[in-house]
């Protein structure tokens, strides 16, 4: 049995690839040299991209220092100073939502879109903070010109209404907006309130009284008592008037909102004329207001009182659309508006016990009827279509 030889692990000797180090890393190879052929006799040497361009190579700028990018970029915050973890979860949520709703905006909105976004996601952060203000009756002007805002695509461009006399309604102080009510649904009410918002000079807020149905109904009755609504009623109109505000009442109520489509612009009775008496009790002068086009937004052409009775509505109506076509026909018909304010009706020169008279309450209601009645004939005949 020959001896034994013992061959000793050399990688060099033997050609072995030595083992990979414990760090999990492999070596580094070296660089092999990189042989570069000599030109032929006769061959034009390929020349570098600078040097056929024609520009000089660019010289290698020296690295910029950590302490010269930190003076550039400004003082840091430390990890974690002043910032809670909620914080920078809701900073991080509000980036990606602000930088979404900006990419969107920024296809669609045009030029100033940028301010618009802030005052928007602004109006937001004051929501969710409470960082606002309501008067007694829990109107938000801020939060009633957003609504404005959204009313007015409806107001120009699916209604296209126009308005004339609003240099009739009093710049300040207390005033009284009369106005015939009718559409089976009161969008005159809300039209109104734009026309006066947007168009007078002094862009007015329009306080409503409206029916105790709509602060019954779940979101309805908030976004009513934000909007600037209150109850018809004669204490509630009587403090807004002594407050100076401009206050708008429809006397006609349910019976001229839900009125049948065969009776359109024939104003019912005007109650028992307690938005006279308000008036004349706190001296602001009445303003007739009269509205052409709302009569055929949904043409009333039935009631189902049955249905109605057992809803607790004061009527339930029948439309050509609806309730055939489902909520698709909720959606009104795109009639062209005409709104005029007529001139006023002075009550200052009254004395004092006169709204406590049947007969000059009753006079002064039958005046603000007639106008507002004749006003709408007029209307009518200078009227060229329904829906242009």
């Amino acid at each position: 049995m020959g001896e034994a030889r013992i061959i000793p692990f050399d990688g060099a000797a033997s050609g072995a690839r030595p083992p990979a180090p414990r760090s999990g890393r492999r070596p580094t190879r070296p660089a092999r040299a990189v042989r570069v052929p000599e030109p032929v006799e006769g061959e034009v040497p390929v020349r570098s991209i600078e040097a056929r361009s024609g520009r000089k190579p660019a010289k290698a700028e020296p690295a910029a220092s950590a302490d010269a990018v930190s003076a550039e970029a400004g003082p840091r915050r430390a990890p974690g100073s002043g910032r809670s973890l909620f914080g920078s979860l809701a900073g991080a949520v509000g980036g990606v939502v602000g930088g979404a709703a900006a990419g969107l905006l920024d296809g669609v909105a045009g030029p100033g879109w940028e301010d618009r976004a802030a005052d928007g996601l602004a109006f937001l952060r004051r929501r969710i903070t409470g960082e606002y203000e309501v008067d007694e009756f829990g109107f938000d002007p801020e939060l009633n010109d957003k609504l404005m805002a959204a009313l007015r695509v409806v107001y120009e461009q699916y209604f296209r209404i126009e308005v004339s006399g609003l240099e009739h309604i009093p710049a300040e102080g207390g005033a009284l907006i009369v106005a015939n009510h009718s559409g089976t649904l009161p969008v005159d009410a809300l039209m109104t309130q734009v026309a006066v918002h947007d168009h007078h000079p002094a862009r007015r807020n329009l306080r409503l009284l409206a029916a105790d149905l709509v602060f019954q109904l779940p979101l309805v009755g908030s976004v009513a008592r934000k909007s600037g609504h209150t109850l018809a009623c004669h204490a509630d109109a009587e403090r807004l008037l002594g407050k100076g505000e401009l206050v708008g009442v429809w006397p006609e109520g349910y019976k001229g909102l839900g009125k049948p489509f065969a009776e359109r612009y024939k104003l019912q009775r005007f109650g028992r004329g307690g938005f006279v008496s308000a008036a004349l009790r706190t001296g602001v002068p009445i303003v007739p207001c009269s509205i052409v086009g709302a009569e055929e937004i949904y043409p009333m052409v039935g009631n189902a009182r049955t249905l109605a009775r057992l809803l607790n509505l004061p009527y339930f109506p029948i439309t050509p659309t609806f309730p055939l076509l489902g909520p698709l026909g909720l959606v009104p018909l795109p009639t062209r508006w005409r709104i005029e304010f007529g001139a006023p009706i002075h009550t200052d020169a009254y004395p004092d016990e006169a709204a406590d008279d049947p007969m000059v309450v009753f006079n002064l209601t039958d005046e603000v009827r007639e106008t507002i009645q004749h006003t709408i004939y007029r209307l009518l005949m200078q009227r060229r279509s329904v829906f242009f």
